[in-house]
């Protein structure tokens, strides 16, 4: 069994993290593999959305201390390990127009969270529970949690659980909008297949216009982002995917995509 394992079932993707026994802290080499399976995602036209989720009783604990802690390198030497390693996750999730949905049951700490950060949608099961803990062993966040969780919460809220390193449980994690729902542990992952499912039922070229419209409406002003979305509905009506969109709803049937 590999330490991360990705798997392709109809239209949906699930990336496994796969270390049960170390409540799934991650490596480099699972870092490798971790990006390497989200660029494939995205170049794979049969995968239309991603789950990401743990095995075992835990999302991601975070680095494994044991191979990420080191006096012998330089800050060079530590900067380069997160730009050209650790974060190429964060770039291939960014770079990935199709939609994630993290499933996340047990700890979400530190880079563990960050990842859990990434995807667009997280769900939480009951035993859920997160926390950007960097401070408490004197870090700054170093996998993104300083942009993804102010854009998420808000700045007031995302400022004192960075401050803090403070474990947030299921239930408040939900009140200030970390996760969209909450579910029993059995049953978290399931939730998120269904939305990947149903997700990847619509038109696809769509789905991945919508999620661009709306990282780009982040970044503009109105008039831009208006401006913007006038090109993305010309380029996807002219799509063979929205006339059989539009067809399968008049004729009251299922329709069948091709993202083309």
């Amino acid at each position: 069994m590999a330490d991360l394992e990705y798997s392709v079932s109809g239209h949906v993707a699930t990336i496994l993290l796969n270390r049960p026994d170390r409540k799934n802290a991650f490596t480099l080499d699972m870092v490798d593999a971790w990006a390497d399976a989200i660029t494939e995602a995205g170049r794979d036209d049969r995968v239309r959305a991603v789950v990401v989720t743990g095995a075992g009783d835990a999302f991601c604990s975070g680095v494994d201390l044991t191979e990420f802690t080191s006096q012998d390198r330089t800050p060079l030497q530590e900067k380069e390990l997160l730009t050209e390693r650790v974060h190429r996750v964060a770039r291939a999730m960014n770079a990935l127009a199709k939609p994630t949905i993290a499933a996340v049951r047990g700890v979400a700490v530190g880079a563990g969270m960050d990842m859990s950060l990434m995807c667009d949608i997280r769900f939480a099961g009951q035993s859920a529970r997160f926390s950007e803990g960097y401070i408490r062993v004197g870090l700054v966040p170093g996998d993104g949690g300083c942009y993804y969780l102010p854009r998420i919460v808000g700045t007031a809220t995302a400022l004192r659980l960075l401050w803090t390193g403070a474990f947030v449980d299921a239930n408040e994690a939900l009140s200030i909008g970390l996760v969209s729902e909450v579910h029993d542990d059995e049953r978290v992952l399931d939730a998120a297949y269904q939305l990947a499912e149903e997700v990847s039922q619509r038109a696809p070229i769509a789905v991945e216009v919508v999620k661009r419209a709306v990282r780009q409406g982040l970044n503009h002003d109105l008039d831009t982002a208006l401006d913007l979305i006038s090109s993305h509905q010309a380029v996807v009506l002219s799509t063979a995917d929205s006339a059989e969109a539009m067809s399968a709803f008049r004729e009251k049937r299922a329709p069948s995509f091709q993202r083309r």
